[in-house]
């Protein structure tokens, strides 16, 4: 069976393939547009759709549009009811849902061929729900947490033999997508999908807001929740994008963070006992990209293991619509499913661009020693990771030892100081080093840093003595494995920094153009596209 699934609602749009059991190709539309989150400049965003990400999901497979037995759209509009009704203030819910419903006359304009009369509309949450719950073998608990699908904020179910079995949905405007996006707004961040930056902040506040959020945010107690409507200027005054960050907004930030963390642990402990207590649990929606919840719903909630899906947010509802369709558990084993390049097309790019480079005998010694000598390396390697996370594909490489190697990331990438970096280790050394959630190849949690290495890798612990970890397993990141171990030759550091390769605003380097872009307009050391090595020193010497 061929199916492609879509997603193209609310944000990020994206595509994936699924043929036989298998997933040939992911990736968002961002990557080929170059509009991060496949935003337009207006505030309704539904339009993009993601014609270039399903075109070359085809092409990948070498399928045509008249070879698909379906495709998959992850948001039923015959679900939907008019947003007064409920409580939310969206003027453009009406277009949007116009949009969702000629979705089939859109897609088969979009891929010549296409027969609209194969395009099926599955819920949003299922398709969340699918996107992680059949990305497992085994059976298991769903927990579904984002903004908002047609009707709900949240999704809780449970997965046998491949069936979902929805067990409880709590109905809008109660979401805590939704009230996490408010208090980002409020913190003067300008895109709905910076929640990330909250969460960060709220590591260096403290949750003096706490108790009040007790009464605002509340589980109802038979696994749903309520959000009360929030005052947020009576505890933390607007703030303008360019406007300083007060200890208070951090406080707030904290507070918010602190009772999601409580009220999802809540959520958890319900959805275990309405599944009959299986060992894993299964997780995706934005909301799920919450590393700091996440770890603490593996620490403390029932489970035996939590599982997240790497592309948790609205573009991962393209490979879950493709899978609910389907209906087999397909189990997910790489992130790396979008476009690639071979050595010898990399090397064409190198040699049209006019940049001098060398095929060393290891790509990974040639970046273990310009890391050693606390250079930046632009590591381009393989298919492009599907999903928000660099995992060692398209990222940006550091020294982590050195304290102001923080400062020095987020001024080439021009993020917010307060903003942490992560590290990459491999997996056989991750328990001398951090404490938590393992094995964590994803980057969906953070874990604590152990005393004795705080001092040693300053530049990966954050304020609170924690750190999002991405463990390398030599059977499935060879080269990145290499990598790491003759950075610990070079150095007696495990540990290596890795954060996307992007630049503030911009969506992650895909082609190799793009590569060499990042690596002539950033102060970046070495450009490692690949087998070649390009050293900023020869390409730019006077």
């Amino acid at each position: 069976m061929r199916v492609l699934g879509v997603n193209a609602i609310f944000h990020d749009p994206a595509a994936a393939l699924v043929v036989d059991g298998r997933v040939v190709a992911a990736a968002e539309e961002e990557r080929f547009s170059r509009r991060k989150h496949g935003k337009r400049p207006v505030p309704f965003a539904a339009w993009e759709l993601p014609e270039l990400a399903a075109a070359w999901c085809l092409e990948e497979a070498g399928l045509r549009p008249d070879d698909l037995d379906a495709v998959a759209y992850s948001f039923d509009p015959g679900l939907s009811r008019d947003a007064k009704s409920l409580g939310l203030d969206d003027p453009w819910d009406h277009l949007r849902l116009d949009y969702a419903r000629r979705a089939p006359q859109f897609l088969a304009a979009a891929l010549p061929g296409l027969d609209p009369a194969i395009v099926r509309f599955v819920p949003h949450h299922v398709a969340h729900a699918a996107s992680a719950g059949l990305s497992v073998p085994e059976d298991n608990a769903v927990l579904v947490l984002d903004g908002r699908g047609e009707v709900a904020g949240h999704l809780a179910g449970a997965y046998r033999g491949g069936e979902l079995s929805v067990l409880r949905t709590q109905e809008l405007p109660h979401s805590l997508g939704l009230l996490y996006e408010d208090l980002t707004r409020h913190l003067g961040f300008l895109h709905s999908s910076d929640e990330y930056k909250v969460m960060a902040l709220a590591s260096y506040g403290k949750p003096r807001f706490l108790s009040l959020f007790r009464e605002l945010v509340r589980p109802t107690g038979d696994g749903g929740f309520q959000v009360d409507r929030i005052d947020w200027a009576a505890m933390a005054k607007p703030r303008g994008a360019s406007e300083e960050m007060t200890d208070t907004h951090a406080d707030l930030a904290s507070s918010v963070q602190t009772r999601l963390e409580e009220v999802i642990l809540d959520l958890a402990r319900w959805t275990y006992e309405a599944a009959g207590a299986p060992p894993t649990l299964t997780m995706a929606g934005g909301t799920a990209l919450n590393c700091v919840a996440n770890a603490r719903i593996a620490a403390e909630g029932p489970f035996e293991r939590v599982w997240v899906q790497p592309a948790a947010g609205d573009a991962g509802t393209a490979l879950g619509a493709a899978l609910a369709v389907t209906g087999e558990p397909v189990p997910f084993g790489t992130a790396a499913l979008g476009r690639g390049w071979s050595d010898e097309a990399l090397e064409a790019e190198l040699r049209r661009a006019g940049l001098p480079y060398t095929r060393p005998a290891s790509i990974a010694e040639e970046a273990a020693k310009v890391l050693a000598a606390n250079g930046i390396v632009a590591w381009y390697q393989g298919r492009s990771e599907y999903g928000p996370r660099a995992l060692g594909h398209r990222s940006l490489l550091a020294h982590p030892g050195d304290a102001d190697t923080q400062t020095r990331m987020n001024d080439v990438k021009g993020r917010e100081q307060f903003r942490p970096i992560a590290p990459m280790v491999r997996a056989e050394r991750f328990a001398d080093i951090f404490e938590g959630v393992y094995p964590s190849p994803y980057m969906l949690f953070v874990h604590n840093v152990r005393p004795a290495w705080r001092d040693r890798i300053p530049a990966v612990t954050h304020v609170d003595g924690t750190a999002r970890v991405q463990t390398v397993h030599q059977d499935s990141e060879p080269l990145v494995a290499a990598m790491l171990a003759e950075f610990e030759k070079l150095t007696g550091l495990p540990v290596v920094v890795n954060t996307s390769l992007n630049t503030a605003g911009r969506p992650m380097v895909d082609t190799p153009r793009e590569a060499m872009e990042l690596f002539g307009s950033a102060p970046v050391d070495l450009l490692a596209l690949g087998p070649f090595a390009v050293h900023r020193g020869k390409a730019f010497a006077a």
